[in-house]
């Protein structure tokens, strides 16, 4: 009796010890596992550090100016052009962006609004991609001929399903009469000139403005998958050719902006020339959409000084949890301030066409 008592309480002792094994392995695996994500990075939140004094305090009041047709996450309103007529009516070009088709093809239309005060727009002509025909669109360039008074829109895509490049639509007396199926490529990619060349493989997003006598285009190059800021000009808006070298940008991927800089915008300053550029930061979350603005200045429309190195100036004041982005900004002077169209983050994952006045007195 004595005996089979022993045997049993040997064997609750083994038992006891070996769920004591189990419970301890099992902590020792929570625990790595626990050590193991707070090891891991997690991505940050892009913030305008304390040095710009009161200027993005300047960007907290704004007019919206174009929602998204859906009020629902990734449908967006965006990429701002806006020209004004002699008449002193306003003009915009946009891109409107569905949540429906691939990443990187959800443009589908680019839409001209009117506006007598450069507030209150209307619709007033569209530009679908399946009339072009395209697989989708990103930002526009709507500008006036100085010469003829007629209006040109460049815009932007997978040309017959190869690759992005900047397309122009035949001019017109009237953006209403612009025709969707006249675009035609104007800036593609170019021939290698040795097997081993290290080129640019689309161009995309062009802002273009004339000045000093011919029209400059600013555009994103994609080179090794990294979008850069590249520089064409001119005389005539049809026959584009590189200013410079061909394989080189004129922004580096450095400081906040080191995984990818884009141009945004233009501004005459009398002394030279406000370089508006947009980019984001490898340690981002979702970096290729997440882009914030900074300043830079140029005295010759091609060599840039970054103006805002370290941190960006201008990220959105109503973010989502993920998304803070402030881009496709159009700078423009009216009157006695400087307006400013752009594309903006809101908290439900959808991006929506701003408008900032900057008093310039």
């Amino acid at each position: 009796m004595k005996a089979k008592e022993s045997r049993r309480h040997k064997t609750e002792v083994r038992r006891q010890k070996s769920e004591r094994v189990y419970l301890f392995s099992v902590l020792c695996l929570l625990f790595s596992a626990l050590c193991l994500l707070v090891s891991i990075p997690q991505p940050s939140v892009a913030k305008v550090q304390d040095v710009f004094g009161s200027i993005p305090a300047k960007f907290r009041d704004y007019e919206v100016i174009l929602r998204p047709d859906k009020d629902k996450p990734e449908w967006w309103a965006g990429a701002p052009s806006v020209v004004r007529d002699k008449n002193g009516v306003f003009w915009l070009a946009c891109r409107m962006r569905t949540a429906d088709s691939p990443l990187g093809l959800r443009g589908y239309e680019i839409r001209i609004l009117r506006s007598e005060d450069g507030v209150h727009f209307s619709k007033v002509h569209s530009i679908a991609r399946e009339d072009v025909p395209i697989p989708g669109f990103e930002r526009p360039s709507l500008l006036i001929d100085p010469q003829t008074g007629r209006f040109k829109l460049f815009a932007c895509g997978p040309w017959k399903n190869g690759p992005w490049c900047i397309i122009r639509f035949a001019d017109a007396d009237d953006p209403t009469k612009i025709e969707p199926s006249s675009a035609k490529v104007v800036i593609g990619p170019m021939p290698k000139s040795y097997p081993r060349d290290v080129m640019v493989t689309g161009y995309k997003d062009p802002f273009i403005i004339y000045v000093e006598g011919c029209y400059h285009c600013y555009v994103i190059g994609i080179m090794r998958s990294t979008e850069r800021v590249f520089h064409f000009s001119s005389q005539d808006g049809e026959v584009w050719k590189p200013v410079r070298s061909p394989y080189k940008s004129i922004m580096d991927l450095s400081g906040w902006h080191n995984f990818c800089v884009r141009p945004a915008g233009v501004l005459p300053v009398g002394v030279g020339y406000l370089f508006i550029y947009e980019g984001s930061n490898c340690d981002w979350y979702d970096p290729v959409y997440n882009i914030a603005t900074g300043l830079a200045f140029t005295s010759d429309l091609h060599n840039i000084i970054d103006l805002t190195p370290d941190s960006p100036l201008l990220v959105s004041t109503t973010p989502s949890e993920h998304f803070h982005t402030w881009r496709y900004s159009h700078w423009m002077y009216v009157g006695e301030e400087v307006w400013v169209y752009a594309e903006v983050a809101r908290p439900n994952d959808t991006n929506e066409i701003r408008l900032f006045r900057l008093s310039l007195r």
